[in-house]
């Protein structure tokens, strides 16, 4: 298909589920709610429908990171309660009881909850908030009931309520030699290259939330970069070569 020329190999069967979407939204002119898509995933999803006689609509706010999709003719209203969202909250002793991002969602997924069907989640001051598909909230409250040592029960809350990241985005400007993984990350982390590639090779790199284990991958600007224990960062901008062929970028890190 032509549009795979657009579009990095990796990323191909999400195009295929993308076209399918809409395929079916045209042919049965019903609308489609998608599981969350994560900031890669809708940046496809705009791009392919940008220029159809669809209408296409993400749940929330824009400093949600995950976020439902609708598709749907055009002629349709979309509500907010269309994209059936649950916001539970839980509270735990922090006094005694520490607990990490890491730590509650690895228990969402001892439970077999698909990553997909679960939005943004904040873990601060003792709180606990989780935006969820509808579906599953019944199932989390009944089954997730402790966290590490920590007993949590869950209840609905009004999404107004939702609290919001305190982290914030520190933005640097460097030049590097190629915009190959390595390199780039080398200079976001200020590493040795040699330890950049074997974090890669290690599979403790992720490119828009997928592991790369190829030290020759080309990042493009916009680019999501998460490094295992030492956070996460973005390739803001690539702003061309200078005379010696070197590339001019502009990254910001997660503080």
């Amino acid at each position: 298909m032509e549009i795979y020329q657009h579009f990095r190999k990796e990323e191909r069967p999400f195009i295929d589920q993308v076209e399918a979407w809409r395929k079916n939204v045209e042919m049965r002119f019903q609308r489609k709610l998608t599981d969350f898509l994560n900031p890669r995933e809708r940046q496809i999803a705009t791009s392919l429908l940008r220029n159809t006689d669809l209408q296409v609509e993400f749940s929330g706010e824009d400093d949600e990171e995950r976020r439902r999709m609708i598709i749907a003719p055009e002629y349709e209203a979309i509500e907010e309660e269309n994209f059936q969202l649950t916001l539970l909250e839980a509270s735990y002793p922090a006094k005694f009881v520490s607990l990490e991002h890491r730590d509650v969602l690895g228990a969402f997924m001892s439970l077999g909850i698909k990553r997909e069907k679960l939005g943004d989640l904040i873990v601060k001051d003792g709180l606990i908030h989780i935006i969820a598909a509808a579906e599953i909230s019944d199932f989390i409250k009944m089954q997730l009931q402790q966290i590490n040592k920590a007993s949590v029960t869950w209840k609905e809350i009004e999404m107004g309520s939702r609290m919001t990241s305190e982290e914030e985005w520190k933005e640097s400007s460097a030049t590097v030699s190629s915009l190959r993984i390595d390199v780039v990350l080398k200079e976001i982390y200020n590493m040795p290259r040699k330890k950049s590639v074997m974090y890669i090779k290690g599979g403790q790199v992720k490119v828009n939330f997928r592991t790369v284990d190829d030290p020759s991958f080309l990042l493009e600007e916009g680019d999501l970069i998460s490094l295992r224990g030492k956070g996460r960062s973005e390739l803001t901008e690539v702003m061309g070569q200078t005379k010696k062929d070197k590339w001019r970028i502009t990254f910001s890190v997660l503080s």
